[in-house]
């Protein structure tokens, strides 16, 4: 194969991670990027550029920040790039088939779950919510629907007891990046294995409201929840402090599973402190908190500084 001309669309972190895969593939080149517009972000709410915009000027990259792309802006920006294939990753809307299919060789899309399971916005975050011990990365040839093409590649990754969605984030990013490098090397032999539909489950995008815990569930349920949303939305729960009754929202950081309960005690009710370690109880053990940090802290506590100054 000849130089492989590359329009690669993204937006966040994940999406960066495998446009650096792409720059470093000597037998392509990429030709032009599209990712979405600066948002706010942060406590200050000021404007800050996608991570993908932030690495296509480092690398001087010709880049487009479409507000939509229903119209012909985007697809007259990637025929004057003469792009051979897309490559898609983590864009954040759906794409118009006439885009799809603008190129020679159409649009690749790298996504972090062993499709057709956890189609949608939020892969990483619902397999971890779930449970899931076996997660990964697909390549698929990109057709109308949401993440419902046929796949070219897949490779599975263990989800460990501990993982957050951060920590599987990255880890998957590079395997995406890995997997994406293999998949275009074959283009043209390759052929996609048609998903099985009947197999898909989703995986919608979180809001801040799935972060609420609820403690009336085992522990291991409740350490996967945690894990699942952090670092966004956060997990936290209401709590109301013994000494006054005034209820404080909680932030909860990723702990640990503790003890079986011998005695019962009421679900989120906060046991006490033991070698520095918050206990909180769940419907059939304890779960062990070193990070905690209430709404009205601009700084997260050990569970030692929280006892002190709420408990």
């Amino acid at each position: 194969m000849n130089e492989l001309r590359v329009l690669f669309m993204g937006t966040p972190d994940f999406a960066a991670v495998i446009l650096k895969r792409l720059l470093a593939w000597p037998q392509g080149r990429v030709v032009g990027v599209i990712t979405q517009p600066d948002r706010k972000a942060g406590r200050g709410r000021k404007m800050a550029p996608p991570a993908v915009k932030v690495l296509a000027e480092e690398h001087g990259l010709d880049f487009l920040q479409p507000e939509t792309l229903s119209s012909n802006q985007p697809l007259e920006f990637i025929r004057n790039t003469g792009a051979d294939v897309l490559i898609v990753a983590a864009y954040g809307l759906m794409i118009p088939t006439r885009i799809l299919a603008c190129t020679p060789y159409g649009a690749l899309n790298v996504h972090a779950s062993l499709l057709p399971r956890y189609r949608g916005a939020a892969p990483i975050q619902r397999a971890i919510i779930n449970g899931e011990t076996v997660t990964g990365i697909s390549i698929i040839q990109m057709e109308s629907g949401l993440d419902s093409g046929p796949i070219l590649t897949q490779k599975a990754m263990a989800i460990g007891q501990e993982d957050t969605a951060q920590d599987l984030h990255e880890q998957l990013a590079a395997l995406g990046g890995d997997c994406l490098i293999e998949t275009i090397e074959h283009l043209g032999t390759i052929r996609g294995i048609p998903q099985d539909d009947r197999l898909a489950t989703y995986a919608p995008k979180l809001s801040k409201e799935d972060g609420l815990i609820n403690w009336n569930r085992k522990a291991s349920q409740v350490h996967a929840h945690i894990r699942g949303v952090f670092p966004w939305p956060g997990a936290y729960f209401f709590w109301k402090r013994p000494r006054d009754g005034k209820t404080i929202r909680l932030r909860i950081f990723p702990g640990k599973i503790g003890a079986p309960l011998k005695t019962a005690i009421p679900p989120g009710e906060l046991a006490g402190l033991e070698e520095g370690v918050l206990h909180i109880s769940c419907l059939d053990r304890f779960y062990l908190v070193e990070t905690i940090q209430p709404a009205s802290s601009s700084r997260p506590l050990s569970a030692r500084e929280f006892s002190r100054g709420y408990m």
